[in-house]
This record gives structure tokens, C-alpha cells and sequence, in this order.
């Protein structure tokens, strides 16, 4: 359930004050994982839009974010989700990959947001007026919606390289450095997915 303590759009509220008229909403997904892209949505949800159970991905079920997926696409005015794969990350570190997601999602939008709202606490240089917030996807809906749209993306992208790279029970652990996943890498060795940068040790 939404937690009805929280006012869920105060911070797009706010914006909007500022004469702000399209807030998108933006959280990434897969940034620990061992394998695989870090993905991340930007949402634009129309004005007082309540989606019911909507929360942070981290605290919903798998079936309830499919669930709201759909819903979320169905409601948003606008979404869009970006990735950045497992080479950028090992090129530019994973901070900077998922900036680089991150304006990708942002270019993607059909409609050029002008506000953003951030998960975390470094901007990630939208070119645009942009709020960090920490534990933004608790506080504020449109980036609650991001982080599931983010979530559910990455976990189906997981699943389908599961059937890519048999062995490795992506579709499991969605590349996160579980004991099953370190006794498949010393089985099978690196796929192109793997990040390099994550397993400097198993590397050496």
C-alpha cells in the first residue's frame, strides 16, 4: 500500500510553483550487480496522479511492479528508459555510466522535460534545473514510478541474457554477486555481459 503519511507530490508540487510545467521523475536500477547494464527511467506524471500501491521498486514484490508497470505506462504522460551496458561501465566507472543513462532517459522523453527530480544526491548534469533527493523514490511519486520502470526493465533485459548465457542464472540473481553466481563465474568463466571493473580480484 502507498504510504498516505507521505505527500507524494510535494516536491513536483513545488516545482511546478516555479512556473515548471513538465517534471520528469528519474531512478536507476542495477547499479551493484556484477553483470548486465545499469538501467534508468525518467517518468512525467500528469498533476495529482495517484497510483495506488505505488512505492520504491526496492519495497514492492516482483508481481506487484509488474503490475504497476503497466499501470505506470498506461497513466504517465511521458516515460522513457535508457541503459548503460557493462563496457561503458568498465570505460567511465558505474557513477558516471548511470549519468549517462540517465541523460539518455532524459533525451528520450517525446516531450523535453524542464525540471528533473533525482534519485540520490549528485546531480548528474541534466542540463536542465534538476533536485537531488536522497531516498527520493520513498518521497516523491514520479521517481518512485522511475525506479519501478528502471527495476522491471533491467529484470526482464535479465532474464532474456539468462537464455543468451545459460549457466550463469541471471534471470535468479539478475547479476548481483550471489554464492550461485561466483560458483558460475569460476565454472564458466566471464561472458560479454560481466563487468570487468566489479571483478578486478577474479580477474588477477
Amino acid at each position: 500500500m502507498t504510504d498516505c503519511a507521505i505527500n507524494w507530490h510535494m516536491y513536483e508540487n513545488l516545482a511546478r510553483a516555479q512556473n515548471f510545467v513538465c517534471i520528469c521523475g528519474i531512478d536507476e536500477a542495477g547499479r551493484g550487480p556484477l553483470a548486465g547494464p545499469v538501467c534508468v527511467a525518467a517518468v512525467v506524471l500528469p498533476e495529482g496522479c495517484a497510483i495506488q500501491g505505488l512505492n520504491d521498486s526496492k519495497k514492492l514484490s516482483e508481481n506487484t511492479r509488474e503490475r504497476l508497470f503497466d499501470v505506470i505506462t498506461a497513466q504517465a504522460l511521458d516515460y522513457s528508459v535508457a541503459l548503460a551496458n557493462a563496457e561503458e561501465i568498465d570505460r567511465v566507472n558505474i557513477l558516471q555510466a548511470t549519468f549517462l543513462a540517465m541523460r539518455r532517459a532524459v533525451s528520450g522523453l517525446k516531450t523535453p522535460a524542464d525540471f528533473a527530480l533525482v534519485d540520490g544526491n549528485l546531480d548528474p548534469k541534466l542540463g536542465l534545473p534538476t533536485q537531488c533527493i536522497v531516498g527520493g523514490d520513498g518521497k516523491s511519486a514520479s521517481i518512485a514510478a522511475a525506479s519501478v520502470l528502471a527495476k522491471v526493465s533491467r529484470d526482464r533485459l535479465l532474464r532474456k541474457l539468462d537464455a543468451k548465457y545459460p549457466g550463469y542464472e541471471f534471470a535468479k540473481h539478475k547479476g548481483y554477486g550471489t554464492k550461485a553466481h561466483y560458483a558460475a563465474l569460476a565454472e564458466l568463466g566471464l561472458c560479454p555481459e560481466h563487468r570487468r571493473s566489479f571483478l578486478k580480484k577474479l580477474l588477477d
